[in-house]
């Protein structure tokens, strides 16, 4: 079996990330393309979890379980298949339930922070990140919060200022260094998305 190759997709929250690598494997077929997503690796933040845009700063690289990824990548890489686990954004907790994930051709690492951890990095065959204007990343934050995560307007924009903003400056936008290519995104993916898709199908025989 061919082993796994592993591309990081980063950027900040409400990059435009996540429909990239999405609209990605739709096109290249989830029988040869899997998404990993860092969302799932939160550790447990129920104790401290303090209402909507409290205290708790879930953009911190302190707030994500580094080492599991990496060690579940390693997992995949040797065609071993991996038990993702599953965040519950409503309690702040780990659900018992896991989700499988298969070492497919292509593996795709979705999150705002996996460029920023060199445990992570290190899996990586490849990194793509996304350098998004402050003003539509948080449009779109703000709508996927309030619909997705049943958050408030007021409790997103407040932890904006106060968290994703600052971690976005201080952790995210640095990691931008370590990627392969830098996408300046201004919501027309088709280009950027038709040259990685071709490129990748050419090299892994999709």
């Amino acid at each position: 079996m061919q082993r796994p190759h592993i591309i990081g997709v980063a950027g900040g929250s409400g990059s435009g990330k996540t429909y990239f690598a999405k609209e990605l494997q739709r096109q290249l077929g989830e029988e040869n393309c899997s998404i990993i997503y860092q969302d799932n690796y939160y550790i447990d933040q129920s104790a401290k979890f303090d209402g909507d845009g409290g205290s708790v700063n879930f953009d911190h690289p302190s707030s994500l379980d580094f080492s599991l990824l990496a060690q579940g990548l390693k997992l995949l890489k040797s065609g071993v298949p991996l038990a993702i686990p599953i965040y519950d954004f409503v309690t702040h907790s780990r659900k018992k339930e896991t989700l499988l994930g298969n070492p497919t051709k292509i593996i795709i690492v979705d999150g705002i922070l996996i460029l920023h951890s060199h445990e992570v990095r290190a899996q990586l065959d490849e990194a793509i990140f996304f350098d998004t204007p402050e003003s539509l990343r948080f449009e779109r934050r703000l709508n996927r919060d309030v619909v997705e995560r049943g958050r408030t307007p007021d409790g997103v924009r407040k932890q904006f200022e106060l968290q994703v903003r600052p971690m976005h400056d201080e952790f995210v936008e640095p990691s931008k260094d370590h990627a392969h290519l830098v996408i300046k995104d201004h919501g027309d993916y088709d280009v950027i998305l038709a040259q990685v898709r071709s490129r990748l199908q050419q090299r892994f025989s999709i």
